[in-house]
């Protein structure tokens, strides 16, 4: 018995004529709603602006500097993300806040008891957390302090008031430690003038104080800086350790005790050879209020990764902080530092974790109204496909009306009705629908034998 099944070629055209038609139909279907989120997806995009710029401009101060270095940490840091920091080199932590007011610098490290709370009010600066501690290093040669005439071991630095009268580096302008060293001597009964002051760069007055162009130089800066780090290891330079230290924070509320461990330098070389105590600000990561949340977002999240192990003068996880913050910190910074982050960032790259959170309202809210929405496509699927086969039932409506007149030709109508019914055999629904298609091809062949009868 010959096999009368179509070829494999015919039936797989078909099939994919069926898909073809299904997916047109829903595509038509579910157009409107979908044209309908797609724009207010497209508009609320457009208003949040949930994807930051591409670049970034971070101040850092004098080349060579613990900023400087941390600028360079966080370059490299933020450039997996795909961010590019600009590193924007001032004279230091005055120079970066100025530059925040002036809006040349998005971000920027700014020493505590620098900022000016009704400038900084006025240019929308705000904390983006705590970051580290920057000792007031006062280092000096023990022989300066030796009194001509006085025979013996130099004099144990105890008071600021021995400064009187010694070749002392204050630091550059823009660094803010003249301003600082002006009001620790202020404290002390002295003024500036009672000093032989220079104000050469940390590079430069290291070299000096070394040949012994200089007395005492004063460093406000990180540990990590280069140049603490050389002159705490030489021999012939003392660091100094301040015993009214616990004194001048109470006066100055900026500023915090810390001490330096015995053995933290070298332990091998047993240096420093007694515990020294310091006076220390704490350096904050102020960024601008006009800044992007994202951008914010990403410098506190690095900020965690590079500050938040154990250092000199803290434990692990002490910073960054939003305790010692004297501006108010951003909601980024603080959801950074003292909430949990949410589980997708985890997974997802930053730009596709940074968009989920700027749209998540956005997206849920849209959600919400496309249920409502989505019930209209059902009917308007289900419609397209009836409507190819209702379609042709108006033609054989009107084949009947002339049979019934018995106006037209027999042999006009026949014809008709087979080009109709050759017409309905070449349309394709789903198989959900091929009831309607043979309930059309049924009547168009109970009319033709009607016709045929009446003829007869």
């Amino acid at each position: 018995m010959a096999d009368i099944r179509p070829p494999v070629t015919q039936r797989l055209r078909l099939t994919i004529r069926l898909w073809v038609l299904s997916v047109r139909d829903m595509l038509a279907s579910a157009g409107p709603v979908l044209l309908l989120a797609g724009a207010l997806l497209a508009a609320a995009y457009w208003w949040l602006d949930p994807q930051p710029p591409r670049t970034v401009t971070l101040a850092t101060g004098p080349a060579g500097s613990a900023y400087a270095e941390f600028g360079q940490r966080y370059a490299r840091a933020l450039e997996r993300d795909g961010i590019r920091v600009q590193l924007l080199t001032t004279e230091g932590t005055a120079g970066n806040l100025l530059a925040l007011r002036e809006g040349r610098a998005d971000v920027a490290f700014v020493r505590g008891g620098s900022d000016d709370t009704a400038a900084d009010a006025d240019a929308g600066l705000m904390s983006l957390g705590a970051l580290f501690y920057e000792p007031v290093w006062l280092f000096y040669r023990p022989a300066a302090l030796q009194r001509p005439g006085r025979r013996g071991p130099p004099p144990a630095f105890t008071s600021l008031t021995q400064l009187r009268g010694l070749r002392v580096n204050i630091d550059q302008a823009g660094s803010g430690v003249p301003e600082l060293v002006r009001r620790l001597l202020q404290a002390n009964g002295l003024d500036t003038g009672a000093l032989t002051q220079r104000q050469f760069a940390p590079e430069v007055a290291a070299q000096a104080l070394l040949s012994g162009k200089l007395d005492a130089l004063v460093l406000v800066t990180a540990p990590e800086s280069p140049v603490v780090q050389r002159l705490l290891q030489q021999p012939g330079i003392a660091l100094a350790d301040l015993p009214q230290a616990d004194a001048l924070a109470r006066r100055f509320p900026f500023l915090q005790t810390v001490t330096l461990p015995r053995g933290m330098v070298d332990l091998a070389r047993d240096l420093p050879p007694q515990d020294i105590g310091l006076l220390a600000a704490t350096t904050a990561l102020l960024t601008r209020e006009d800044t992007h949340p994202a951008l914010r977002q990403l410098f506190a999240q690095t900020a965690q990764q590079l500050h938040g192990g154990a250092g000199w003068f803290n434990r692990a996880r002490d910073f960054p902080n939003t305790r010692t913050s004297e501006l108010p910190v951003s909601p980024e910074g603080d959801r950074a530092i003292n909430g949990t982050p949410p589980f997708w960032q985890r997974f997802l790259p930053f730009w596709a974790s940074n968009l989920l959170e700027r749209m998540w309202l956005v997206i849920g809210g849209l959600i919400v109204l496309l249920l409502p929405l989505s019930r209209v496509v059902p009917p308007l699927y289900t419609y397209r496909v009836r409507q190819r086969v209702f379609r042709w039932y108006a033609r054989l409506r009107q084949v009947e009306a002339r049979m019934e007149e018995g106006q037209a030709d027999t042999t006009e109508l026949l014809n008709e009705l087979d080009e109709l019914d050759r017409v309905a055999g070449q349309i394709t629904v789903p198989l959900a629908h091929a009831d309607e298609l043979y309930a059309l091809r049924n009547n168009i062949d109970s009319t033709r034998r009607r016709l045929l009868a009446r003829a007869a």
